[in-house]
C-alpha cells in the first residue's frame, strides 16, 4: 500500500521523523553529532570492511541500530522521495557489503572483537537479533527502491545461518537469545519467496524451550560464564522465554521486549501456516500481557530488574520500566495478531500504546528520547535514589544502548501498515491515520483532527465493490457515535469492535463521528498501587499532572470525584495545539511538623490541570504523576 501524508496529528509527527529524527539519528550513527557520545555503529562496519582501523565500540548488538535506521529511512522514502537520503543509505549498504565475510557471515562484534567465537553464545550475544534488524531494513529498502544489494547481502547471511543452525545432525539446535530473527525471516520469505527462510523461522519457534534445553547446554560449553556479568551466573530461562515450549506458555514473562518480539514472530508464523496451537498460544500470551500486565499508558515491563514483566496486576508507578521499545513491540504484536483474527480490542491496545508511551518516548521537538517511561516522577528522587536511577525526569539526547529512538522512527514511518489492512474483500481500518492510503482495490483518504476532534471524514475511491470495516474504539459508547455513508445514516452496532459497510465501485464519502468526552479511569482492584486513585483520558490520550501546572508535591493533590472535567486548548508555545483537562480538586495545605502526629490534615480547593502523558518533560524539569488520589 502507498501512503500520502495529510495535515493532521500523525502526519505532523511523521514529518518530524522525516525532517528531524532520521537526519539526527544518521548524524549520531556517523559520529557527527555535537555533544553526543559517539555511536561508532557505522564505523564498526568500516573497520570490519577494512576501510578503517580501530577497535570495536558499543554494545554487542550495535549493528542493529543501523538496520533499524535504514528501515525507518526506507519507509520515509516510500512516503516522500529523497535522493540525498537514498544516497546515504546506498553508501552505508556498500560498507555493509564489504564487511560481510566470504561465507556470508555478517556481524561486526565477532568480525572485529571475537572472530573465533562466532555462534558460541546465542543466548547473550545477539548475532541473530542483529541479523534480524538488518534483514528487516533490507526488506524495507528493497520495497522502497527496488534495489537488491542490501537484500542480497542479508539473504547470504540467512543462507549462512541455515548452514549453522537447524535440526540436522552437526548443526546447532538453537534459537535467538533475543528474538527478532523469527519475524525477519518471515519477512525475507515474503520478499523472496524462498521457503528456506520460513522453515528456519518455524524452527526457531518450535525449538525454543524444548528439552534438552539448548541454552543450558550452551552455558555448560562456555564454562557457565555470562557474557554481560563475566561471572558464573545461572541461566534464568523465563527471562529468555525459554523455560518451556512456546505452545505451552501461558503467561507473559521475562524481558518484555524479547517476549513481545517473540510473540510477534509466533503470530506471523501461525497466520502464515494456519498453525492452530501456535495461534492459541498467541491469544493466551496477548491476554496475559495486555489484560493483566499493561499500564494505562500502554507501557509494558514493570521492573528494571531484567527490564521485565512482573506478576499479574503488579504495576508500580514510580519504579516501573515501560521501555519505549516494549510499546513499539506491542504494536508489532498487535499488527501480527490482526492477521490471525479480527478483534477491535487488539487495535484498542495498539492505539493505547501509540498515543501514549510510544509518543512519550520522543520529545515534542523530536530531538530527545526516553528509554524508560515512568508514571510518576519526583524531583530529587527519580533518577537519583537507589532503585529509581532508571526513571529519569528528563529525556537524554541519546543512549549507549540506543535501541529505542530508531525503533520509534521505523514504527511511525510505517504507521500506514498498522492503520489499514487490505484484505480480499476490501479494507479493515485499525487506526485513524490522516492522509491517503492506496491499495489494489481502492484509495482511502481521511481528513481528521483526531485525537483532538472525533470527526473522521473518509473519501473512498473504489475501483470495484469492496467492504470497509471501521474499528469503534472500546472507550466509545456506540449509542453516542454516528456513521453516515453517502448522506445516509447507518447503525453503529460493532461486531468484535468493527462496523462493516458495503462500498460499491465509484467515489463515496463515509463520515464517522466519535464522542470525545473526557473520562475517569480506575484500575482493577487487584492493582494495589492505584487503589483510591483515578487517571484521566480523552479519546485515546491518557493525561498526567505536571508540576509546571500544579502545586507540588503532586502526591498531596486529590481530584473531586463529582467535579466536571473541562477541555481547553493549552496556551503555551511549547504545548501549542495540545488539549488540556481541568478538574476541580483539593490540595493538602497544613504546615509540615513532626514526622507523625494526630492532627487531621487540612485541605483547600485546587483546580487541577492535566496534559497528555506524551507531552510531559518538555518544559522545565518538574514532578509528574498519572494516577491521582480521589
Amino acid at each position: 500500500m502507498r501512503y500520502q501524508l495529510g495535515e493532521g496529528f500523525w502526519s505532523r509527527r511523521i514529518r518530524q521523523v522525516q525532517d528531524r529524527m532520521i537526519p539526527l539519528q544518521l548524524s549520531i550513527l556517523k559520529d557527527e553529532a555535537p555533544d553526543t557520545e559517539p555511536s561508532h555503529a557505522i564505523e564498526n562496519f568500516k573497520i570490519a570492511a577494512g576501510l578503517s582501523k580501530g577497535e570495536f565500540h558499543g554494545m554487542v548488538f550495535q549493528d542493529s541500530d543501523v538496520g533499524k535506521w535504514i528501515e525507518a529511512a526506507a519507509y520515509s522514502l516510500m512516503i516522500r522521495p529523497d535522493p540525498e537520503l537514498e544516497r546515504e543509505v546506498d553508501d552505508i549498504v556498500e560498507i555493509i557489503g564489504k564487511a560481510q565475510q566470504p561465507d556470508g557471515y555478517l556481524n561486526t562484534w565477532f568480525t572485529i572483537k571475537e572472530p573465533g567465537k562466532r555462534w558460541t553464545n546465542l543466548q547473550d550475544c545477539h548475532e541473530l537479533y542483529s541479523f534480524g534488524h538488518l534483514a528487516e531494513g533490507a526488506v524495507a529498502y528493497h520495497q522502497a527502491t527496488g534495489k537488491r544489494a542490501f537484500l542480497d547481502i542479508m539473504c547470504r547471511m540467512a543462507d549462512h545461518i541455515d548452514t549453522v543452525i537447524g535440526p540436522e545432525e552437526g548443526k546447532l539446535h538453537g534459537y535467538p537469545g533475543h528474538p527478532e530473527a523469527e519475524l525477519a525471516l518471515w519477512r525475507l520469505y515474503h520478499e523472496t519467496g524462498n521457503p528456506k527462510y520460513l522453515k528456519l523461522s518455524q524452527y526457531f519457534i518450535d525449538q525454543r524451550g524444548t528439552e534438552p534445553n539448548f541454552f543450558l547446554e550452551e552455558w555448560e560449553r562456555r564454562g557457565r560464564i555470562n557474557h554481560w556479568s563475566g561471572r558464573k551466573d545461572p541461566v534464568n530461562l523465563p527471562y529468555y522465554q525459554a523455560h518451556e515450549p512456546v505452545r505451552e506458555q501461558k503467561e507473559a514473562v521475562g524481558h518484555a521486549v524479547r517476549a513481545l518480539y517473540l510473540y510477534t514472530g509466533m503470530a506471523c508464523i501461525a497466520a502464515e501456516t494456519k498453525d492452530v496451537s501456535l495461534a492459541e498460544a498467541c491469544r493466551r500470551l496477548w491476554k496475559s500481557a495486555v489484560e493483566e500486565k499493561m499500564y494505562v499508558t500502554g507501557g509494558l515491563g514493570a521492573t528494571v530488574k531484567g527490564e521485565a514483566f512482573m506478576g499479574p496486576f503488579e504495576l508500580p508507578n514510580d519504579t516501573d520500566y515501560a521501555e519505549t521499545c516494549a510499546s513499539v513491540a506491542l504494536c508489532f504484536f498487535g499488527r501480527a495478531m490482526s492477521r490471525l483474527e479480527k478483534d477491535g480490542r487488539i487495535g484498542d491496545a495498539v492505539e493505547q500504546a501509540l498515543y501514549n508511551t510510544v509518543l512519550a518516548g520522543v520529545s515534542l521537538e523530536a530531538d530527545r528520547f526516553f528509554y524508560v517511561n515512568p508514571l510518576e516522577v519526583i524531583q530529587g528522587v527519580s533518577g537519583v535514589q537507589q532503585g529509581l536511577e532508571h526513571d529519569l525526569p528528563r529525556r537524554p539526547k541519546w543512549y549507549a544502548c540506543a535501541c529505542c529512538p530508531p525503533n520509534v522512527a521505523r514504527l511511525l514511518t510505517s504507521l500506514a501498515e498498522y492503520a489499514v489492512q487490505e484484505t480480499e474483500e476490501g479494507f479493515v481500518v485499525h487506526q485513524y491515520l490522516d492522509g491517503a492510503v492506496e491499495g489494489e482495490k481502492a484509495k482511502l483518504t481521511l481528513q481528521t483532527q483526531y485525537p483532538w476532534e472525533g470527526l473522521l471524514d473518509y473519501t473512498i475511491e473504489a475501483k470495484q465493490d469492496i467492504t470497509l470495516e471501521l474499528r469503534i474504539p472500546g472507550w466509545v459508547n456506540p449509542a453516542e457515535a454516528t456513521l453516515v455513508a453517502d448522506g445516509a445514516e447507518k447503525p453503529v452496532q460493532p461486531e468484535k469492535g468493527f462496523v462493516k459497510l458495503e462500498i460499491p465501485a465509484g467515489v463515496h464519502r463515509v463520515v464517522l463521528s466519535l464522542p470525545l468526552k473526557p473520562r475517569r479511569i480506575y484500575a482493577d482492584p487487584r492493582v494495589r498501587q492505584t487503589a483510591g486513585c483515578v487517571a484521566f483520558a480523552r479519546g485515546p490520550v491518557v493525561y498526567c499532572l505536571e508540576g509546571c501546572d500544579n502545586p507540588e508535591p503532586l502526591w498531596n493533590l486529590q481530584a473531586d470525584p463529582d467535579a466536571e472535567i473541562t477541555v481547553t486548548d493549552y496556551d503555551s508555545a511549547c504545548l501549542k495545539g495540545v488539549r488540556k483537562l481541568l478538574v476541580q480538586g483539593y490540595r493538602r495545605s497544613d504546615v509540615p511538623g513532626a514526622l507523625y502526629g494526630t492532627q487531621r490534615p487540612e485541605r483547600e480547593p485546587q483546580l487541577l490541570t492535566a496534559i497528555p502523558y506524551y507531552a510531559w518533560a518538555n518544559r522545565e524539569q518538574r514532578d509528574m504523576r498519572v494516577w491521582i488520589r480521589e
